[in-house]
């Protein structure tokens, strides 16, 4: 495949993307993000060193409809590349549904199936699919892969997967999907290179960041995970409010809470900034003396010591823990607080090695192993990308 690959992973008010260059093996030559899409967007692109590239704010109130900032960027791109123009454009697609277990090249009929699963995830998805649609619109010719963050989890037991309720609401898709899989994909892969005998082994990973979840690896396929049919379940998140008993919702609902009002707070209310008062931010109350900042990190620690417990128990035991993003990556202290949590495993810490990271943090007579490993969702993406254009290259 001749041609370099531009990732896309589009939130509710920021596009994220990276640049890769395929010169035998994909070399990242440029990231960035569109920051503020529903309000004053700002376009930064940095190179690996993070010297900025290229830069464009608009004006809050200035036009600035989705299709020109992400024009800025195409542009960016055509112009950053040194040969092979832009062959491709690789998408997170946050839910693929049941069905949608492996990337796949976006056609109509893909599109028009993402589409309809827009119910399963009504705050992701339109997200998900506005840049494929706006790259459609500008370059109809160029290939889009949609890379979903479901699909990792397809290997989940059935026990795994299922609710306790009707089966006909199973046959509607009501069942654990698990999410953060490109992260997860992406770790099991590292893994093999770090640590090839530990990746054939009972591992958990803990991608904490502002989404959280647990993933249980058993020789590198997921079979339990935190999260459930909405990326809502599990861990206490920046926002989120992690595992919840159902009665609370029927019950803000009997108290008058419209249902818009009752998702609103679930979403982007609770989680570390409902539990502190303070900010969704770690760094702000890893920083903060004040009570409420303490509470909401135990909280947060807490949870992913309990929800650990519980893949141990699905894995039949555990031979290695690995943390990464943005939290698991960055947060020597929380790391240590998890450890702490759990050290009834005979899982020892080193304190040196957990406060330099990433690599092994756990001292060599621990009963488990463990490791800070960077996630990277975007080089999972290009490597997914250029497997699918090289196939239809091929054939």
């Amino acid at each position: 495949m001749a041609g370099s690959i531009l990732t896309l992973n589009a939130g509710s008010s920021s596009l994220k993307f990276a640049l890769f260059e395929n010169t035998g093996t994909l070399k990242p030559t440029a990231h960035g993000e569109i920051e503020s899409l529903d309000s004053a967007p700002h376009f930064v692109a940095q190179d690996q060193a993070g010297s900025v590239l290229a830069e464009q704010a608009w004006q809050n109130g200035q036009a600035h409809p989705f299709a020109t900032a992400l024009n800025t960027l195409l542009h960016f791109a055509d112009t950053h590349l040194s040969t092979g123009g832009l062959a491709a454009v690789g998408h997170r697609i946050v839910h693929g549904g049941a069905a949608h277990i492996a990337p796949a090249r976006i056609t109509p009929a893909l599109l028009e199936q993402l589409q309809a699963l827009t119910p399963l995830d009504p705050l992701h998805m339109p997200h998900n699919l506005a840049p494929i649609h706006a790259v459609l619109a500008s370059r109809p010719n160029l290939a889009q892969i949609a890379c979903f963050d479901t699909a990792f989890h397809h290997t989940l037991p059935p026990v795994a997967r299922r609710f306790a309720l009707p089966r006909a609401l199973e046959q509607q898709g009501v069942r654990r999907y698990g999410f953060h899989g490109l992260s997860y994909e992406y770790i099991a892969s590292r893994l093999k290179q770090v640590s090839p005998l530990l990746a054939k082994g009972r591992v958990i990973v803990a991608h904490l960041g502002a989404g959280a979840s647990l993933c249980a690896l058993q020789g590198g396929i997921s079979i339990a995970t935190t999260t459930g049919f909405s990326a809502l379940d599990g861990l206490v998140m920046a926002t989120r409010c992690g595992s919840l008993d159902p009665g609370i919702i029927l019950y803000l609902g009997q108290q008058g809470k419209s249902f818009a009002e009752i998702e609103d707070l679930l979403y982007h209310h609770s989680g570390l900034l409902g539990v502190s008062g303070i900010s969704a931010d770690m760094r702000v109350l890893l920083g903060s003396d004040h009570p409420h900042a303490r509470e909401a990190i135990e909280l947060f620690t807490y949870r992913i010591a309990c929800e650990a417990g519980g893949l141990i128990s699905a894995l039949g035991g555990l031979d290695g823990l690995v943390f990464t993003a943005g939290i698991g990556e960055h947060a020597p202290a929380i790391r240590a607080a998890i450890a702490a949590r759990l050290s009834w495993l005979g899982l020892r810490l080193d304190p040196a090695a957990n406060q330099a990271g990433p690599g092994r943090i756990s001292t060599e007579d621990s009963a488990i192993a463990v490791f800070v490993i960077p996630t990277n969702e975007e080089a999972m993406i290009a490597q997914h990308t250029h497997a699918m254009i090289s196939a239809a290259d091929q054939a």
